[in-house]
């Protein structure tokens, strides 16, 4: 399946709120300091800000009058429609019971340090905004290739990412940021030292507050994927690739999720390995 992220265009992708960036529309490699994560420097948030509203006008445009977000795919649906991944070869196994934090660290160091409350609330765990982060970090047994995750997620308030997932690409890292830079970028950091609103990876796209969003992470040797609901939106060959995470993501080190000035919500997390790929020769 083509992936949105390497999508240049499309009446599709945009009248269901997704806008590819991957063409280098997104920054146009507009300088982003490394500490500078969440919080952004004037002229790079201004720079976003007019991509942004040049991109999502023609979506408006095309949108019918009325129309509603996509709803979330039932159990019964096929994920597949051959749009997700392939089925993996082992049992998933639960990160969250629904009931308490279990495994779970709640972050308190450098920038969660003011961190807010971290609890579970109705079968989900609740990250309330920090200033400027909130995060947990798994500190049980956890792949370090060849897996995959899947979790649900809600931004419950604030307007940057509800959710970062820190995770493990064999000795390196990388972190899928959902919802940043204002609130609607989607991609992978750090890439060949390039943040998710840098790189390839970065496209576009419109979350709804409290809703929850399925996300599906795919890691081999070969590649990362990723998809949000039943879309692909990463699909990237990390050979030859320099995989690290920002500062900022590093006490969610090997796997974790974070939210920046903005309460969010995760459920349904879990893992389960799947058989070794290799890159092609």
């Amino acid at each position: 399946m083509r992936s949105f992220a390497r999508a240049r265009s499309g009446t599709w992708e945009r009248l269901h709120g997704w806008v590819p960036l991957a063409s280098r529309q997104c920054t146009g490699k507009m300088p982003v300091a490394p500490h500078e994560h969440g919080a952004r420097t004037i002229r790079s948030r201004v720079a976003v800000a007019v991509t942004l509203i040049a991109l999502a006008a023609p979506a408006q445009a095309a949108a019918p009058a009325g129309s509603q977000p996509e709803a979330l795919p039932s159990n019964e649906t096929k994920v597949a429609e051959k749009t997700g991944p392939p089925p993996g070869e082992r049992k998933w196994r639960s990160l969250f019971d629904g009931k308490a934090l279990g495994r779970w660290k709640v972050l308190d160091e450098f920038d969660y340090s003011r961190h807010g409350k971290v609890d579970v609330r109705d079968g989900r765990i609740v990250l309330e905004a920090g200033n400027p982060a909130t995060g947990v970090r798994w500190t049980g047994p956890f792949p370090k290739i060849d897996y995959e995750v899947t979790l649900e997620a809600m931004r419950v308030e604030g307007d940057d990412f509800f959710c970062a997932l820190t995770f493990p690409v064999g000795d390196a890292a990388l972190t899928l940021v959902l919802g940043g830079w204002g609130g609607s970028i989607v991609g992978l950091s750090m890439i060949d030292g390039e943040m998710a609103v840098e790189n390839e990876t970065c496209l576009y796209k419109d979350f709804d507050q409290k809703r929850w969003y399925r996300l599906r992470l795919r890691v081999t040797r070969a590649k990362v994927e990723a998809w949000i609901d039943k879309h692909q939106v990463v699909e990237l060959a990390t050979e030859g690739r320099k995989l690290t995470v920002s500062w900022e993501m590093e006490p969610p080190l090997p796997f974790g999720a974070a939210t920046w000035r903005t309460t969010g919500a995760l459920r349904d997390l879990r893992v389960r390995p799947i058989g070794p790929t290799r890159a092609k020769p």
